[in-house]
């Protein structure tokens, strides 16, 4: 189980050093041009999920977020057990992931985020995006799991464009952000709407994708 750990961990924090570090490295290089910053961004962070999930997935299953830990604890693929110590470390370890992109480029390393994002369409996209997440995974899974890394990293990509959130999807990833004061920072008020509106996601998924995927 510690090496399983350990993989959550470092997993967890890379994924938010690429996150932080691409979504300021896209900010400082696209001279205010907020689509081609977004772009750089969503290419880099599904990138990094595939080869995240791809050398970690054989260790630990490469959950990397809470909301994937839930719904394989929910359908008995871990035991509720191992899933709270998944999240326990995953939480922050990302942070440690923030801080990380932090001292790359040479940043403040405690920052709190003064970004606003909040509203109904922003919670809503976030219910959406981890269904959408899950739904990936579980069918991934079923049909051809080899797949699975790069259909969790075109998803993610793509999700920064179809959502009006950017598809954070994930509950540890959105508490990180809030220690960051880049363009990838959410405001600390901000997070519980998105981490209970990523947690609906996961229980419609924990319902329905059941059903859907069913052998």
């Amino acid at each position: 189980m510690i090496r399983k750990l350990w993989a959550e961990a470092l997993g967890t924090a890379l994924l938010l050093a690429v996150v932080v570090g691409s979504a300021n490295m896209a900010h400082d290089l696209a001279g205010g041009n907020a689509a081609l910053a977004l772009l750089c961004n969503s290419i880099a962070t599904g990138l990094g999920l595939y080869f995240l999930i791809t050398i970690l997935a054989p260790i630990s299953g490469a959950h990397l977020n809470p909301a994937v830990s839930l719904y394989f604890a929910a359908t008995g693929e871990i035991g509720a057990r191992d899933a709270a110590l998944y999240v326990a470390v995953q939480i922050p370890s990302a942070v440690a992931g923030v801080w990380l992109a932090h001292a790359m480029f040479g940043l403040d390393i405690i920052q709190i985020s003064t970004t606003p994002r909040s509203g109904g369409g922003l919670w809503l996209s976030e219910a959406v995006s981890t269904f959408g997440l899950l739904m990936v995974i579980a069918g991934g899974l079923r049909s051809k799991a080899e797949a699975v890394p790069a259909l969790v990293g075109a998803y993610i990509a793509a999700g920064y464009w179809f959502t009006s959130s950017s598809s954070f999807a994930n509950p540890a990833v959105t508490i990180a952000r809030g220690f960051t004061d880049t363009a990838a920072g959410i405001a600390p008020a901000h997070i519980a709407g998105y981490v209970i509106a990523q947690t609906i996601g996961a229980i419609l998924a924990i319902v329905l994708l059941p059903k859907l995927f069913s052998r």
